[in-house]
């Protein structure tokens, strides 16, 4: 008869999906609320269907970085539903928001074209999609807080060089192509410096008057 020390252990890890999403941890925090790396973002509270879209991405080769490539490669969408509907239902606290490094000058170009956008060269203002309060829109429109400036002017800029794109019509690349490289270090530090907002629900769907159509958001 084997001995204690060759008995299999009977112990499982619980089969929870908080437990199947450990390994994202690392990078996006346990409740996906984001960690002190400023390019990893955070996940929590974004529309399930925003997530969604971004897990297809990457797995698809849509949007590129080598370990979520990886690590997504060979899961099915129902899977991949499943952990982006765990993520959109968390509500950890926010990070607080950056302390600007830029000018006033910078920071008010940037607020500018959050709020409102810059007509004359036909750029929407990002409130009209991500709402007033830049906590998205259900289905999968994300929420604009809690990131860090580098990690927005590097989607932006992903957008911008083609290294991001999503479903056409693909209207943030569309948008990101209208920003010079001075509007878009001045929108992501204007949107870093913004506190947690006092109510971090998405608009509901189809409420707000987008103003470009949008592959990744269906109608």
């Amino acid at each position: 008869m084997p001995g204690p020390a060759c008995a299999q252990s009977t112990e499982r890890a619980p089969d929870t999906m908080a437990a199947r999403v450990l390994a994202c941890a690392g990078c996006h925090g346990a409740q996906g609320e984001g960690t002190s790396d400023v390019y990893f973002p955070r996940l929590a509270g974004k529309p399930a269907g925003y997530l969604y879209n971004q897990l297809i991405a990457f797995r698809d080769g849509r949007r590129r970085y080598p370990p979520m490539n990886y690590l997504l490669e060979f899961l099915p969408d129902a899977y991949l539903q499943e952990i982006a509907t765990y993520f959109a239902s968390l509500r950890p606290p926010f990070a607080a928001p950056a302390i600007p490094t830029v000018s006033a000058e910078v920071l008010a170009r940037g607020e500018t074209l959050v709020k409102n956008g810059d007509p004359q060269h036909g750029i929407p203002a990002c409130s009209g999609c991500h709402n007033p309060g830049f906590t998205g829109m259900e289905p999968a429109i994300p929420g604009l807080l809690g990131l860090r400036a580098s990690y927005i002017s590097a989607q932006l800029g992903g957008w911008r060089y083609g290294t991001r794109t999503a479903l056409a019509p693909d209207c943030m690349q569309i948008v990101a192509s209208l920003l010079t490289e001075d509007d878009v270090k001045a929108v992501a530090a204007y949107l870093a410096s913004r506190p947690a907002p006092a109510d971090p629900s998405f608009a509901p769907r189809g409420s707000l008057p987008m103003p470009l159509a949008c592959g990744s958001e269906p109608h």
